[in-house]
């Protein structure tokens, strides 16, 4: 069968017509170099669900691919003992995902499920709250949460309201490629819209956790935030989580306030990229504002300015932690094996228990105990899960709130978020990680370089002895190096996501007092650049 006689038979069984006309006229066309492109092969439904680009065929996100994807979900439930459970379905504001969630809905209920609906783009994490606050055995989050505007993706939750780990994903996986041509799929319009009181009762449930009553009134009101949506769907629930925990509304960026798919003033809608918080920075310096937050499009991330500078991940994870423990929070402090080791150190002086995770909240949220439960996780991606008792994800929101509540404490003594972290260094060390990144253009590249890594890792790095540890032998395994000697830590791993390797670059600097702190930066600085260019060298990329 040529490609255009798979792409006819696709469009004959595509149920949108918009979808199929967009099929049809490449056929028409004869062109096959974009319908190869298109035929390739499927999107692959992994642990984050699926994720790509708006487009008809197989490999793009559009209704067909929605609706085989749902039905594979219902017949991966029912096989797992779910039939006929409760299923609630949210969705962000980028093109079509109100479509897919309809969609979804109507294949769900056609399986037999009691489907529930979010009644507008809400975050994802009231998606992720909502599945364990409804008693449902799944959820599924219609989001490509920071891509490209041209991206579109599909999350699904299981009854634990945290996102799939294997063999679940492989398990769903093969139920979709039992289903047959999306137009064969039974459909029904006997699914329900939820209303407002999920949203009302996830900021309730944020705000008792995080107990925001410990810090005297006048303290969180006095408080200014600046704060950019960055086009998403997180400036009502982030307003009204602030509000009910007694802080004056944020001030936000207007040209980023609302939702709009094209996220006309970024580059990419990604916090971590650069530019993406340019004009929250310069609006917290008109404002004089205390501390600036930015979510990302769905609101499951978030980004902090402090004094004009944008705080790591690993060092808003590190206040954050330290936050906590300094209030008596006790339990499993985890963090992403790529994240700082900072998290360690004060699990350590504080006496409590830290697990290091395989990357992603998946790992993170199940890294607590029966008898020591996780009450925080973070990953250096800007992820954190500071209520993991609400949502069992990283959550942009709570993290918001508790980035609020900490810099307030520290207004009311005269400090910020930024003399914090120099306390910390005084305390502990002061801890620099970065990354290397590099790109290529053959996939075949990084796992030569991988496999050199592994047969002949360096004996040294920054004129210290390192020992080499391979991660793709550990329980789970993971395809990764550690290489780890005295106050220096590198992680090389694939991308998940791009066609990247990436090097998590760490040192560790003594300091012995405030006055050293400055000479401590200086120093860190040099050697993350020592190390980043003796990485380069090790992998030859």
């Amino acid at each position: 069968m040529t490609v255009l006689d798979t792409a006819r038979a696709w469009a004959e069984a595509d149920p949108h017509p918009g979808d199929r006309a967009e099929i049809a006229a490449l056929v028409e066309a004869g062109d096959e170099a974009e319908l190869t492109r298109r035929f390739a092969g499927p999107l692959t439904f992994g642990t984050a669900g699926l994720r790509g680009p708006l487009r008809a065929g197989p490999a793009g996100m559009n209704a067909a691919v929605v609706t085989r994807a749902a039905a594979g979900l219902a017949r991966h439930l029912a096989d797992a003992g779910h039939a006929g459970g409760g299923v609630v379905i949210g969705f962000d504001a980028r093109r079509r995902s109100d479509e897919f969630a309809h969609v979804s809905a109507a294949v769900l209920a056609g399986a037999g499920f009691a489907v529930q609906v979010l009644p507008r783009p809400l975050p994802t994490p009231v998606l992720a709250f909502a599945v364990r606050h409804l008693g449902c055995v799944a959820g599924v989050m219609v989001t490509a949460s920071h891509n490209p505007p041209e991206d579109n993706g599909y999350k699904v939750y299981l009854d634990d309201g945290a996102q799939l780990v294997p063999p679940a994903d492989r398990l769903i996986e093969a139920a979709i490629n039992q289903v047959g041509p999306a137009r064969e799929v039974p459909l029904s319009d006997e699914w329900g819209t939820l209303g407002d009181d999920v949203q009302t009762d996830y900021v309730a449930a944020v705000v008792r956790a995080l107990e925001p009553e410990l810090l005297p009134a006048d303290q969180r009101s006095a408080l200014r935030v600046a704060y950019t949506a960055m086009h998403g769907v997180g400036a009502e629930t982030t307003r009204l989580t602030f509000a009910a925990a007694g802080f004056a509304l944020p001030v936000s960026v207007e040209e980023q306030d609302r939702p709009d798919p094209a996220f006309p003033t970024v580059a990419f809608p990604n916090p971590e990229e650069p530019g993406a918080v340019d004009l929250l920075t310069a609006l917290a310096a008109r404002t004089g504002a205390d501390v600036a937050i930015a979510e990302d499009p769905d609101a499951d991330r978030c980004s902090v300015v402090c004094d004009g500078r944008q705080l790591t991940g690993d060092e808003v994870g590190a206040l954050l932690a330290d936050w906590l423990l300094r209030r008596g929070v006790r339990g499993t402090y985890a963090a992403s094996l790529v994240s700082g080791s900072l998290l360690h150190a004060l699990a350590a002086a504080h006496g409590v228990r830290f697990a290091e995770t395989p990357t992603g909240f998946k790992w993170i949220v199940r890294a607590g105990t029966d008898d020591v439960p996780l009450v925080y996780g973070y990953e250096e991606a800007l992820g954190y899960a500071v209520a993991p008792g609400v949502v069992k994800d990283k959550d942009g929101i709570s993290a918001a709130l508790a980035v609020g509540l900490l810099a307030a404490e520290l207004k009311a003594t005269g400090r910020t978020l930024v003399d914090r972290l120099d306390e910390l260094a005084t305390e502990h060390g002061l801890f620099v990680t970065g990354q290397l990144a590099v790109r290529v253009a053959d996939l075949a590249l990084i796992d030569d370089a991988m496999a050199r890594l592994r047969a002949d890792p360096p004996a040294r790095l920054l004129g210290r002895e390192v020992a080499c540890t391979d991660l793709a032998v550990e329980d789970p395994p993971v395809d990764a190096v550690r290489l780890l000697g005295d106050g220096v830590r590198v992680i090389v791993r694939p991308s998940g996501t791009e066609p990247k390797l990436k090097a998590y670059l760490e040192t560790v600097v003594p300091v012995h007092d405030d006055a050293g702190l400055i000479a401590a930066r200086g120093r860190g600085a040099d050697e993350l650049d020592q190390l980043r260019a003796e990485m380069s060298a090790v992998l030859g990329l």
